[in-house]
């Protein structure tokens, strides 16, 4: 098992700056890049055609499905490969054809991601507090979205606990939980979520869980969703989740999706943990923090003064953090790579 300091030695980053912004992109291991240039070569090299490269290619996706079907518990035919959680936010929603006679809950801090495509979606959508999802369900309601943490508070909305107080459908954001906290899919419906966060992955990754695939109709196929097809377009639906998988991803990214699911070290969970309550306790001596206790790795708080030319000032001493628009918030990302250093830079930068 790799140690604390052979992990903090693996991104170059943190040599010079105390990253806190996960929760955007998560810092890129340099053994992730080392494995994407090395395909781009041999695409550079050999072309991107013919058998061998496209059976290396599906071999590929085969491998990384697998990893990502472990890091969640399920199964690899449950697991469909997406380009972010935006995508398989989309995908779900296009194949629940919703109209305006069905009702969708949400929250008021989810992200566009997810809001955007549930407008589009035609349906009536109802928003409600972190707090006040079950309140705002009725019998009109055909499914709740909503984020496993909120990228605006940090806190955990407990999809699980949604669905066995209601027994609906549930379309789950996990964009700000993947890599972060432990995720048991069990009964949630369809679980998305973001690569390039914290799990450490190439830019333009991600993935879709999907509990019964033969339960969601395919409504944007890509040539993955098909077996075999007629000149009219009509075909024969692909075996689970991976029909539903957005389309085609490069050799290069494939290859950095997969060493950075193999870096993370079984003791990430409990370190994210440790750091982001550290993190909030310093905070919260300082700063209204809007973030509860025993979340996951995102901390929020309220700065005292302009937050754009706080979190501008911030990042001139190498310290970088998000400021979330239009809220008056700061939103600092603590990772399994984040040190007590990176929080003392943090702390004194907002003294």
């Amino acid at each position: 098992m790799p140690s604390y300091e052979d992990v903090r030695a693996a991104f170059p980053v943190l040599e010079r700056y105390a990253y806190l912004n996960a929760g955007t992109n998560g810092p890129l291991p340099r053994s992730v890049v080392e494995a994407m240039i090395a395909e781009q070569l041999v695409d550079l090299a050999d072309g991107r055609g013919g058998e061998p490269y496209f059976s290396r290619a599906l071999d590929m996706r085969g491998e990384v499905r697998g990893k990502l079907a472990a890091l969640f518990g399920v199964e690899p035919t449950q697991v469909a490969l997406t380009r972010s959680t935006t995508d398989g936010c989309n995908i779900v929603l296009a194949g629940l054809d919703l109209g305006r006679d069905d009702e969708v809950v949400t929250t008021d801090v989810e992200h566009f991601g997810l809001i955007g495509p549930l407008h589009a979606s035609g349906a009536r959508v109802v928003t409600a507090s972190e707090d006040g999802v079950l309140d705002a369900v009725t019998d009109r309601t055909r499914l709740i979205a909503v984020s496993h943490v909120s990228w605006v508070t940090g806190n955990s909305l407990d999809p699980a606990g949604l669905k066995a107080e209601t027994g609906l459908p549930i379309l789950v954001d996990g964009a700000q939980s993947a890599g972060v906290i432990p995720v048991e899919i069990g009964d949630l419906d369809y679980y998305a979520v973001s690569c390039q966060k914290w799990l450490c992955g190439p830019d333009v990754t991600g993935a879709l869980i999907v509990n019964r695939a033969d339960a969601l109709p395919v409504a944007l196929p890509s040539y993955f969703a098909q077996t075999e097809h007629e000149p009219d377009g009509s075909y024969v639906v692909r075996e689970g989740a991976e029909r539903f998988d957005s389309g085609w991803i490069g050799t290069p990214s494939l290859a950095g999706l997969s060493k950075a699911l193999d870096m993370a070290p079984a003791w990430r969970f409990e370190r994210v943990a440790e750091m982001a309550a550290k993190c909030r306790a310093a905070l919260d001596e300082r700063f209204e923090v809007v973030t509860k206790p025993d979340q996951a790795g995102l901390v929020t708080f309220r700065p005292t003064n302009d937050p754009t030319e706080l979190v501008a000032k911030l990042r001139s001493e190498g310290v970088i953090v998000r400021e979330l628009p239009g809220r008056n918030l700061i939103r600092v990302s603590c990772g399994w790579w984040t040190s007590d250093g990176d929080l003392d830079r943090l702390l004194s930068g907002l003294a």
